[in-house]
């Protein structure tokens, strides 16, 4: 995966994504998982969803580049997300990595997740994502595309057949249909529409 792989519009390249495999490195072992889902958040002033929609604040910083960072953020205080930064340096563009089939490593994903009882439970859910591959804070601003760091992003097949939709669990531009995922695939996370708007709230946290 190159930098180049990741400009143009956001939306064009979440849904390149797709098939694309996610790799870390710990201490215990490897988790390798294939992205089957993911969403697109802009900062280009037409979403306002996402945490980069009122500019580069102290959390939303990292979303303006450069492409193939990593972004990790708290969600509601109870779980971690994982975002690849992508489009051009400055203009505040992110892909939520949603959910994503274990390829390398199932053990060791399992290990993580020990209520799973399907491949949706394993990984299915940016939550889940995030425990399975074992990525937290310290993951913040890693160069994805660095074969040397213990997040990489690297190309994969990507799907046959991609849907396309509104994202999850937000309360504003909900018109965009900005989720894409793998048709079928028994590791997509289960659709929930986003409740009122919340003061101070960006939809980009979702739902785990």
């Amino acid at each position: 995966m190159r930098e180049e792989d990741l400009l143009g519009p956001v939306d064009v390249v979440a849904r390149s994504l797709l098939g694309c495999w996610v790799v870390t490195d710990r201490p215990e072992g490897t988790v390798a998982l294939r992205l089957t889902e993911v969403e697109a958040y802009s900062g280009s002033g037409v979403d306002p969803a996402a945490h980069s929609h009122r500019g580069p604040t102290p959390r939303a910083a990292i979303m303006f580049g450069p492409p193939g960072r990593l972004y990790v953020y708290f969600s509601y205080g109870v779980h971690w997300c994982a975002n690849v930064v992508v489009g051009p340096e400055g203009d505040g563009e992110a892909v939520l990595m949603r959910a994503g089939e274990v390829v390398v490593g199932e053990e060791l994903a399992r290990s993580r997740r020990p209520a799973a009882r399907s491949p949706r439970d394993l990984a299915g859910g940016p939550a889940r994502l995030t425990q399975a591959l074992g990525i937290g804070r310290d993951d913040l601003d890693t160069d994805l595309l660095d074969a040397g760091s213990s997040v990489r992003l690297h190309r994969g097949t990507a799907p046959s057949t991609v849907s396309a939709g509104p994202r999850v669990g937000i309360s504003v531009a909900t018109e965009l249909p900005w989720r894409f995922w793998e048709t079928d695939a028994p590791s997509v996370s289960a659709f929930r529409a986003g409740g009122r708007p919340r003061p101070g709230r960006a939809g980009q946290d979702g739902s785990p």
